[in-house]
């Protein structure tokens, strides 16, 4: 399938370069090709790298005032986000970690500047003075290793300039009500030291709009700064020291309402009254610290990376109390989950020169950190005559250590051999106790305790790439790989015990092959690859809600089967179109022992049975929050005045098929329907873009689309309904920039 798929692939591009090369002469040479990426540990043209990746430029992103990664990953088709008030998760190919086992390490960690960070809220807002993103399809456990079963997200921002510059951009959203203000001061501090301070400031309503507090959910305020340093006394040794800080406040809200009984039907208000808890919302502050050096020994080079992470949350959560049919119901479900999460990290590797007949990179890796999380849930059922708080305690101590290398082989000048392997060993202690604080009695057993431990849990990731030049600018490879994620322990769901406390690692494998090109004089860019990847022991969380609790655990196989293809058009001056879309066959090959489908009659899989849950098997059934097809497309076109003046306009369209966003996959509340949504921008302003003004509209066609969606149940509600976490919806900014 994998050789024909190439083929036609192959034949394509030819029939490309041949169109392309029709087409005018004058013509922009296209950025695309000459992007320099990190993926393989040292500086090369992405076009160079044999792996399914695209990258997003730091200024595509500012250009759609991107905050988050929701809003990140519609540049990136086949990966997308779950949505929820705890935790947003990353998905790619099909695969990411739950957001309801708060403690699980994701299947696609992020890494900012190098540094580890496999918490979401260890960067609460990092898409600022980026100079760029990396996303990395696949397993990329040999060189990235911790914790990359998925993928990788590599955020790289930007760092000090040889000259001294500046800029500030003011942002006023008309639809949020509320300003983002960000800029950045650059330049040298002295013959060997360089500086660069970003600042970034949010201050913005929601989209929602709570009758009970007249306040519109969710508002959003944040400050974030970076300062970075560096340090360059010679010309074989340069130190890089970043530091971010990040406070963040969010007050109100994503969930509405919906029937249970039909699809989805989000609207965009919800009435929700402040719970025993205290006011709705999310408070956290965060740090992230790294040093980068560089030393040159003779032609070689060693690189240390050292990483300081730190965030204190306190998340409040409640659920929409509107009855779909009418009115609201006076019971009040809500729950709060303080955290505190701080680590150390050190890596130290070794680069080989380039050019030579074998070329490599060695290293080695550790970190150890301290996880602690409190749940609290509180139930206020006046039909019951039922208020109630129950609590969890949570705390884990984890370090690893792994060593990693890649070599290439040039066998000619057009073969190349890369193989990579790593060795990663993990250590884990787990504690958790649960109890009923006050209540007259609880809707499931409470009061536990579990202890776990997880010793020298030793994991081999290897690859190995085969990468031909079959023109100057068109490149084939074909990959095999693996990757891992650690075991480790379920730390927020309500009866927990011994035998239930621990889970254990999951492991991916991977075959790709692809084809990258540059044609007609650099004027058209081509990607494409197809892939197989499957797990074995995918950790996964589900919600049952007869039992009104997370069962966490391992499925026994999954796996995702897909093409993925992105492309880049310049045909003339002044105007560029890139086209990125991907397919995916995500599902089940073998899960024993999973929580009831909504589509399984009561006689195939009873959920208030353990015997039945125990006995139910789910293969073939697809992967929940995945598309079978996403896609992404962007149009910009320069109209040039004669007095250096310039009109840029941006048409931005994204979107995915349908896909079910509840655990119990059920095909009325819990699918959402397949969308597109558009987005725009128009700047004018000088073309050296000292100053500019500009319009910015963010899903103009208003799609009202959920991250994820869930049953609230009798007896902890009166009015059984559907909860869905309502995406952002259209709005419109003004916005003014300056350079200097």
């Amino acid at each position: 399938m994998i050789a024909r798929m190439l083929l036609s692939t192959t034949m394509l591009v030819s029939l490309c370069a041949g169109s392309a090369m029709a087409a005018e002469a004058d013509v922009v040479q296209p950025t695309l090709g000459e992007v320099v990426v990190t993926a393989q540990k040292r500086a090369e043209k992405l076009q160079d790298v044999p792996i399914s990746m695209e990258v997003v430029s730091g200024e595509k992103l500012s250009d759609f005032a991107t905050n988050d990664f929701k809003q990140m990953v519609k540049f990136t088709p086949n990966v997308s986000v779950e949505t929820t008030a705890g935790n947003d998760t990353i998905y790619i190919r099909g695969f990411g970690s739950p957001p309801a086992n708060f403690s699980f390490d994701q299947a696609v960690s992020l890494y900012m500047d190098g540094v580890y960070a496999g918490r979401n809220r260890q960067a609460q807002a990092p898409f600022f003075d980026l100079q760029r993103v990396e996303v990395l399809r696949g397993p990329q456990g040999a060189l990235f290793g911790k914790n990359t079963p998925a993928g990788a997200v590599s955020i790289v921002s930007a760092g000090p300039t040889s000259s001294f510059e500046g800029g500030v951009t003011a942002l006023y959203n008309f639809n949020l009500e509320g300003p983002e203000v960000s800029g950045y001061v650059s330049g040298p501090i002295s013959d060997t030291v360089g500086a660069r301070l970003a600042v970034k400031l949010v201050d913005q309503d929601g989209y929602i709009k709570n009758l009970a507090t007249g306040h519109d959910d969710p508002g959003n305020k944040m400050a974030l700064a970076r300062l970075t340093l560096r340090f360059a006394p010679t010309d074989t040794f340069d130190y890089t020291l970043k530091a971010e800080y990040s406070d963040r406040q969010v007050k109100g809200g994503l969930t509405v309402s919906s029937p249970l009984t039909s699809g989805q039907d989000p609207h965009k208000t919800r009435y929700l009254a402040q719970s025993a808890l205290g006011p709705e919302g999310t408070e956290a502050t965060s740090w992230l610290v790294s040093g980068t050096g560089n030393l040159s020994i003779g032609e070689f080079t060693l690189t240390s990376v050292t990483g300081y992470s730190f965030f204190r949350s306190n998340i409040i959560n409640g659920f929409d109390q509107s009855i779909p049919t009418g009115g609201v119901t006076p019971n009040s479900v809500y729950n709060s989950y303080p955290e505190h999460f701080r680590q150390w990290s050190q890596e130290v590797r070794l680069l080989s020169p380039t050019g030579r007949k074998f070329e490599y990179v060695v290293g080695a890796y550790y970190d150890t950190a301290l996880y602690q999380l409190t749940q609290l849930g509180g139930f206020n059922i006046a039909s019951l005559n039922y208020f109630g708080l129950l609590n969890t305690e949570f705390r884990q101590r984890s370090q690893s250590f792994s060593v990693f290398g890649q070599g290439t082989y040039h066998v000619t000048d057009d073969l190349r051999v890369v193989g990579s392997l790593r060795y990663t060993s993990t250590d884990k202690r787990g504690h958790f106790y649960g109890k009923l604080l006050y209540g007259p009695f609880a809707l499931r057993p409470v009061n536990t305790v579990a202890n776990g431990k997880i010793n020298g849990e030793d994991n081999w990731d290897p690859s190995v790439t085969l990468q031909y030049d079959i023109a100057p600018q068109i490149m084939v490879y074909a990959t095999y790989g693996r990757g891992s994620k650690s075991g480790g322990f379920v730390s927020n769901t309500y009866g927990t015990t011994n035998a239930t406390f621990a889970y254990k690692p999951e492991k991916s494998e991977n075959i790709e092959a692809g084809i990258k090109s540059t044609l007609a004089d650099g004027r058209v860019v081509l990607n494409v690859s197809v892939y197989d990847t499957s797990f074995k022991d995918l950790q996964v969380s589900v919600y049952n809600p007869t039992i009104s609790a997370y069962q966490t655990g391992n499925a026994a196989n999954a796996s995702s089967k897909g093409v993925e293809g992105s492309a880049a058009f310049y045909p003339f001056r002044g105007f560029d179109f890139t086209f990125a879309a991907a397919y995916q066959d995500a599902k089940y090959d073998d899960y024993p022992g999973a929580a009831c489908l909504a589509t399984q009659p009561i006689t195939e899989c009873n959920p208030a049975v353990p015997a039945s849950i125990a006995a139910n098997n789910i293969k073939g059934a697809p992967l929940p929050y995945t598309s079978k097809f996403s896609f992404s497309a962007q149009g910009h076109y320069r109209f040039e005045f004669a007095n250096d003046m310039a009109l840029d306009t941006t048409i931005a369209l994204h979107g995915r098929s349908k896909y079910f966003d509840s655990d119990n996959q059920s095909p009325l509340y819990g699918r959402q329907k397949g969308y597109a949504k558009l987005d725009a921008r128009i700047q004018y302003g000088p073309m050296d873009e000292r100053w500019h003004v500009a319009v910015v509209g963010k899903n103009l066609n208003d799609e009202l689309t959920t991250g994820s969606a869930f049953n609230l149940p009798a007896p902890i509600t009166a009015a059984p309904r559907a909860i869905l976490y309502l995406e952002e919806t259209r709005s419109i900014a003004v916005e003014a920039g300056l350079k200097f």
